[in-house]
């Protein structure tokens, strides 16, 4: 009977600190900030985490579910009295199934004596209405959530910045009785119900900052797979600009870094400072325009899309100096990869005109070369090879007579027509599901570039060296990108060049 009473007093132990649950019997380690929502999801109703890249925020969610699922049931004469049912989703199966899942296959199997079966989708035990489950969350599939009710009931979001409203007023149509809501998610976008509940006094909010990590503080690794200080430290020098007392203002996200004061770009609030990008109105590009062409892009994937349409061809070509020649296939609103070549600083247009020729050869595609630099040699190199359907693209050309899609704005230059052509094309509101590969270079470089009205009312983007000077390093993924929205299938004369021939 000593050993009943023992158990019991663990339990009991265990009931009224779930952190020690998490100790005891996950066996896992867990630092402050994680054990902070631990607690919190132990008291209060609704608790939204915003994560920086590898925080951990599916591994405590995970946690947070675990001690629900063993810490909440009642028994009665040896019957279930006070039942508990766990839903966790997200907005793909590959997240549910490759990443909420096997977090808990983990923590199940850590502790080697739970009771219940281990399945590819939750827990199951004998009891019909004590489980844990998880599932792709869906708008066709908002009826799923109708069979969770409960004595004790939680439900658990990954990703929730990419779940519908839909689907959250579904959950929250069954949060009665004992009931926990648990939201984690990178802050990519700043509207949704996500990003409300970091402002909404129904939740109570934390972020995960990695500079806080336990690696990052330490400079070693204590936590495996947490993100760690040799990569925090490439993206302070990468993604932040040094500034002066003077100038700091942590509000805005900016941060003090061994023994200097840095600002950081909308990249490194996302991803490592677990902060909403902070979008100015002259930035070319929102980041959460991005991440909803990710998102579309990933969906494509998942479903084994295969384009049927020919492709335009955009390509960035390197010289002298840099190491990267860049080319992007679009077919229609898709793009499937950046290709790209290191051309360790030596012009190699041989190889480059290598990989247009792999597209090429369907005659309906075409390829548009920035002409000005290494890139005439590669496009003279496949005129050579009797290809006809490749054409020059220069941004200093006159965009004159073209307008943005709504035909009211005009452009300073090709340049201008090219960039904004590809802002039209990313804008959710227009429609048309852009679709493009995760690339942290692409997502930095658009959401660097500025532009403006001139003068005489023509838009202009910002010039390439100043945007060099904030990134360190020439913008060739937007480049690529946006030359596949250049006007004509012909060699452009410009009217000056036409005017002086005539004369």
């Amino acid at each position: 009977m000593s050993h009943v009473r023992k158990d019991i007093r663990y339990l009991k132990s265990w009931i009224e600190d779930w952190n020690r649950f998490c100790r005891d019997v996950l066996k896992v380690r867990l630092d402050s900030e994680q054990q902070s929502i631990i607690s919190s999801v132990q008291y209060n109703p609704m608790t939204a985490v915003a994560s920086g890249t590898a925080r951990g925020k599916d591994f405590v969610a995970a946690c947070a579910a675990m001690c629900f699922m063993y810490l909440t049931p009642r028994w009665k004469d040896g019957k279930l009295s006070k039942n508990t049912k766990i839903a966790m989703t997200a907005p793909t199966a590959r997240q549910v199934y490759n990443i909420m899942m096997p977090e808990i296959s983990r923590l199940f199997r850590n502790a080697e004596f739970l009771p219940g079966r281990l399945l590819s989708a939750g827990i199951r035990t004998n009891y019909e209405e004590w489980f844990l489950t998880g599932f792709k969350a869906g708008d066709d599939n908002t009826e799923a959530w109708s069979g969770f009710h409960a004595v004790n009931t939680m439900f658990v979001v990954t990703e929730a910045s990419g779940i519908s409203e839909a689907t959250y007023n579904a959950i929250e149509g069954n949060l009665q009785g004992n009931s926990r809501f648990l939201i984690v998610f990178n802050p990519n976008i700043t509207t949704g119900y996500a990003a409300r509940a970091m402002k909404s006094n129904r939740f109570a909010k934390f972020r995960l900052n990695s500079l806080n990590a336990e690696n990052v503080v330490k400079r070693k690794l204590v936590i495996p797979g947490q993100v760690d200080y040799e990569w925090v430290k490439d993206k302070v020098i990468n993604w932040c600009s040094p500034i002066q007392k003077a100038d700091f203002n942590e509000g805005e996200g900016d941060f003090k870094w061994e023994d200097g004061l840095y600002r950081p770009n909308d990249l490194f609030r996302v991803k490592v400072l677990g902060m909403f990008p902070k979008v100015s109105e002259d930035v070319l590009i929102p980041y959460e325009w991005i991440e909803i062409a990710n998102d579309n892009w990933n969906r494509l994937q998942e479903e084994g899309f295969t384009p049927s349409k020919s492709c335009k061809i955009g390509s960035d070509v390197a010289g002298m100096g840099r190491d990267e020649s860049v080319l992007c296939p679009r077919y229609g609103n898709y793009v499937p990869k950046f290709e790209v070549h290191q051309s360790a600083g030596k012009a190699d247009h041989m190889h480059v005109a290598g990989m247009h020729i792999i597209y090429l050869s369907d005659k309906k595609s075409k390829a548009y070369i920035d002409t000005i630099g290494e890139g005439a040699g590669v496009y003279s190199r496949l005129e050579e090879l009797g290809y006809r359907n490749v054409y020059s693209c220069k941004y200093s050309e006159s965009a004159k007579g073209l307008h943005d899609l709504t035909g009211q704005y005009e452009f300073a230059n090709m340049r201008a027509y090219c960039y904004w052509s590809l802002r039209d094309w990313l804008n959710p509101k227009n429609g048309f599901g852009a679709a493009i590969p995760p690339c942290d270079k692409l997502m930095e470089e658009a959401t660097e570039t500025h532009w403006k009205f001139q003068s005489d009312g023509r838009i202009i983007i910002e010039p390439k060296e100043e945007i060099k000077k904030r990134i360190k390093r020439s913008p060739d993924y937007m480049d690529a990108l946006a030359n596949t929205f250049y006007p004509f299938d012909y060699d452009f004369i410009s009217d000056e060049e036409l005017l002086k021939d005539f004369l």
